[in-house]
């Protein structure tokens, strides 16, 4: 990588002013209209898996229902935001309406995702994918070794429960490290919605018995959770993007840290959450206009804006291949591969050698 790429490319102010005013100002009218067709579309599938069935039709019924599982969770993510309304009345009604459905204690994500959002790229304090050193993954526990470099796609329910790796607290414990005092009070209310949400899951499938809980939410829910820890994933691991420790780190630094990427005919489903790079340089940004925003600031950013254009399981493949851990010193570093020396499932307390910082 060339010796000038740790430049700073602009400023936040230059950036902010290359884009157009308006892409800053949430319509709550316009998102209340992305809310209804997203319903629109799940009512639509689910009265369809009413009137078909059998092994062909429905598996991608459950996938498309999954899917927008994952569109809702992303409009209940502009709630957290504040980039679904201007008034956060709105916001917090809709973000609950959205997240809970899916347990998601809303405020509690929307606190612990404001984290990553002012952290990210940094190693010791983002919360979303924090990256491991080798001796740290050998050290680590068999499940969650699994986890990083196999099992990534079901890691969305555990990490709202137990957090990530290296890092302390519970979505669903108010009194825990996540929160600070002054948040306890909210964080708590959405975790009684989403306990309210758990008994009418157990009343339904006491009404119609587990098969149809199974089919109608829990499948449909696994999708999402795929959707969240892959979207998640690659917009933050690859082999070219840094991570940074200490003073390395800087907000802009950290920001431009994230990956562009596409997802074909799902694009627009997922309301453009792969313009990921100026929704972390401003996310009170409102989905719809992600785009518009992308495009004004590329061409100030240079060779610094990262935008992917291989195909996501393609992407997927390199980086669970490419991507496992992270050199042990270094102000700013770059995932590697473990290589087939240094097996993951090492004994516990193994230390491994120490990578050179790429």
């Amino acid at each position: 990588m060339p010796a000038d790429a740790e430049e700073r490319p602009r400023t936040l102010v230059e950036l902010r002013d290359a884009i157009p005013s308006h892409c800053f100002r949430p319509s709550t009218g316009r998102s209340l209209l992305y809310l209804g067709l997203d319903l629109g579309m799940l009512a639509a599938l689910y009265a369809a898996s009413s009137r078909v069935g059998g092994w062909l039709w429905t598996p991608p019924l459950i996938f498309l229902q999954g899917t927008i599982f994952w569109a809702l969770f992303v409009i209940g993510h502009d709630c957290g935001h504040g980039s679904f309304s201007r008034r956060p009345a709105w916001n917090a009604w809709v973000g609950h309406l959205l997240h809970t459905p899916l347990l998601v204690p809303y405020h509690a994500w929307r606190l612990s995702h404001r984290a990553h959002h002012r952290h990210t790229g940094d190693v010791e304090r983002d919360e979303a994918w924090p990256p491991l050193t080798r001796a740290q993954l050998r050290a680590a526990p068999a499940r969650v070794r699994f986890l990083r470099l196999h099992g990534f796609l079901l890691v969305f329910p555990l990490y709202l429960l137990r957090n990530g790796p290296g890092r302390r607290g519970s979505h669903f414990d108010p009194d825990g490290p996540l929160f600070r005092d002054r948040e306890r009070a909210a964080v708590r209310r959405s975790v009684r919605a989403c306990a309210a949400m758990s008994v009418a899951l157990l009343a339904a499938a006491g009404a119609f018995g587990p098969e149809a809980v199974v089919r109608h939410w829990l499948a449909p829910y696994l999708v999402f959770c795929g959707w969240a820890a892959l979207v998640t994933y690659l917009h933050h691991t690859a082999a070219d993007v840094p991570w940074f420790r200490g003073a390395g780190w800087s907000y802009l630094r950290g920001s431009l840290s994230t990956v562009d990427r596409r997802y074909g005919p799902f694009e627009r489903l997922h309301h453009d959450a792969g313009c990921h790079v100026v929704h972390h340089l401003f996310p009170r940004i409102p989905h719809y206009r992600l785009r518009e925003a992308a495009e004004a600031i590329a061409p100030l950013l240079g060779r610094h804006y990262r935008r992917a254009e291989d195909p996501v399981w393609r992407a997927l493949l390199r980086a669970a291949r490419d991507c496992q851990v992270i050199a042990e010193r270094g102000d700013r570093v770059f995932y590697e591969p473990l290589g087939a020396h240094e097996p993951a499932w090492a004994p516990r307390g193994g230390a491994g050698s120490s990578p050179a910082t790429r």
